[in-house]
């Protein structure tokens, strides 16, 4: 199930769309390493990722999107603000902690009223979730403790058929994103 984003055809978009309304798993190139990602609201799927990465409970995820109106289903609506900051620090390597709607816990973790969220800096992240026309969670694609796939032969090694890989270069970002307390201005990482 290996496909290049930009080589999706149609017929290969309408099959991963319903791969992750099943609950499946996707992983793709982001900033600094592949992700690992499924639909934010599908609890079943996060149970999944959850499972398969062997990732603590109570740690939050990050869910990337193309744009800021792609990810507002997902938040209470921000001050004006905030939302000018927002439109001015992304596209970049940037998770912001914004208050967010009721969402599984497994996606919020320790933070139960708030979300990380990114417009990432990665153009074929970002296309992923334009042409999935979804959000998606993005976390690295590894198993808890393993260092993160780098390239598509890694996390295919790691997860085989477990997930559909759309394969891509990662970007040049050395470290995971920064995350950033939409709130208070606060660095958390």
């Amino acid at each position: 199930m290996i496909k290049h984003t930009c080589f999706l055809s149609a017929a290969a978009r309408i099959k991963l769309s319903a791969h992750l309304k099943r609950g499946g798993l996707l992983a793709y190139p982001t900033e600094s390493c592949y992700g690992l990602g499924c639909l934010p609201t599908h609890v079943r799927a996060l149970q999944k990722l959850v499972r398969i990465k062997k990732r603590p409970q109570h740690k939050g995820m990050i869910v990337i999107g193309s744009s800021l109106p792609q990810l507002l289903p997902l938040l209470k609506r921000p001050s004006e603000n905030t939302a000018a900051m927002l439109a001015a620090e992304w596209p970049a390597a940037k998770t912001f902690l914004l208050p967010c709607r009721r969402l599984p816990m497994l996606l919020r973790g320790r933070m139960r009223d708030k979300l990380a969220v990114r417009v990432p800096a990665h153009q074929g992240a970002r296309d992923v979730c334009a042409i999935l026309d979804t959000p998606l969670v993005s976390t690295s694609c590894n198993r808890s403790g393993r260092r993160p796939c780098k390239t598509l032969r890694e996390a295919k090694r790691q997860f085989g058929r477990d997930v559909w890989i759309v394969g891509g270069r990662i970007g040049n970002q050395k470290s995971p994103s920064q995350i950033i307390d939409g709130e208070t201005g606060k660095r958390l990482r």
